[in-house]
């Protein structure tokens, strides 16, 4: 759940620590498509696409 706009009259409540995992693997997905070859699905095949987002990931981790 995103957190509420601070001016909104009555806020509803959310879980700060869920909301900021979920944001932590929305940030790693958008780094992965970064890569034209995951944004496009170039692989038709599934194992070749998974060895592609392994790359890609390593790649991510090794420049940050």
């Amino acid at each position: 759940m995103i957190p509420p706009n601070p001016t909104r009259k009555h806020p509803h409540r959310y879980d700060a620590k869920a909301y900021k995992s979920r944001n932590l693997i929305e940030r790693m997905f958008c780094r992965l498509k970064d890569f034209r070859r995951i944004a496009t699905r170039y692989d038709k095949r599934a194992d070749n696409f998974l060895s592609a987002i392994h790359l890609a990931a390593a790649l991510t981790w090794w420049i940050n």
